[in-house]
């Protein structure tokens, strides 16, 4: 195998630069002899030309803009790499990688990484699957951060943390039609056609105990894992969805579909996960300060307080919103 000198790599990024030997030594602090040399080395260790030499100076030849290219990229990552080590800010190109559990809702995954989204020279990959394989993938540095309905669990071996981001109730939701019923919950449900998050949902739990304590059987038309099908589901108007609102959220404000029920007694919860690490992505520590900003209950003056106490309102955390954007159509 052909021997890589990163030196060399360095020294024809500023040659292919100047296009000119002489400028290239000058600005590398070399004599061009020596830079022709350590450029013939580089050719050598390729086995090709990387620049035709005219009258007109150097160009690129075909193998030349290619071993740029990896050049490039190359310099960037040992650029950063000594930036990381250094504890120094990175600049330029960032990648933010995101594993995010199938459950869980795409509208509050947007709404979390939206910071992220608006930096244009960040770059977010999401790559979605069960909790136990992200928290693998957190483990072996394949990701960044892990979003979930539920926490990871936390031992000497697994030094995970959870951060609980937002929680809200859950509803049960259907097409405009549903809202005439006037069914009570739970005790109005028996027999009545209701589409369910899976067996290994905490929600779908609470609603079973809420319903077996009524001494009710709702008639499931299906059992669905996924969040964004839940929604559509939910559009064909059959019955009655159990969801979080943000799930639903566009449709709500469409009148598409309506909130029946809203369900104080059952919460969905919203954490991510980070590795306890000594190099994190900065990216990940942004975005958990923005999150825990936003969740920050807020001081009220002495005039708001006493309003409060006047109309006896309650101050509650709206999952949706982060900072002052406001909320954007997207694939629950």
């Amino acid at each position: 195998m052909a021997f890589l000198n990163y030196h060399h790599l360095r020294y024809f990024r500023v040659i292919a630069g100047e296009l000119n030997l002489t400028r290239a030594a000058k600005k590398l602090n070399l004599s061009p002899p020596a830079l022709s040399l350590q450029l013939k080395q580089l050719e050598e260790s390729l086995g090709h030309r990387l620049f035709e030499r005219g009258r007109g100076g150097l160009t690129l030849t075909e193998a030349g803009r290619l071993a740029f290219q990896y050049a490039e990229t190359i310099g960037r990552a040992g650029e950063e790499l000594v930036d990381v080590m250094q504890n120094r800010s990175r600049v330029g190109w960032q990648v933010l990688r995101v594993g995010a559990v199938a459950t869980l809702s795409r509208n509050f995954q947007v709404e979390f990484l939206r910071p992220a989204l608006h930096k244009a020279e960040v770059e977010v990959i999401i790559r979605s699957g069960t909790l136990r394989d992200l928290v693998a993938a957190l483990h072996t540095l394949e990701v960044d951060i892990v979003l979930s309905n539920h926490a990871a669990r936390r031992d000497a071996d697994r030094p995970w943390h959870s951060h609980l981001l937002a929680e809200q109730p859950v509803s049960l939701v259907g097409v405009p039609a549903w809202k005439n019923r006037r069914l009570r919950f739970p005790e109005g449900f028996h027999d009545i056609p209701v589409i369910l998050p899976s067996m290994e949902s905490n929600t779908r739990a609470a609603f079973d105990r809420m319903t077996s304590a009524a001494n009710v059987r709702p008639r499931i038309l299906a059992e669905v894992d996924d969040m964004a099908m839940l929604r559509l589901l939910a559009r064909e108007g059959k019955g009655l969805a159990l969801v979080p609102p943000v799930v639903v959220r566009d449709e709500i404000k469409s009148g598409t579909l309506v909130e029946t029920h809203r369900i104080p007694q059952i919460r969905e919860t919203f954490y991510a996960i980070t590795p306890n690490r000594r190099f994190p992505n900065p990216l990940v520590s942004d975005l958990l300060s923005r999150m825990t900003e936003v969740a920050k209950p807020k001081r009220k003056s002495p005039e708001q307080k006493e309003q409060k106490g006047q109309k006896g309102a309650t101050t509650k955390i709206r999952v949706g919103k982060i900072g002052n954007h406001s909320e954007e159509a997207a694939d629950a």
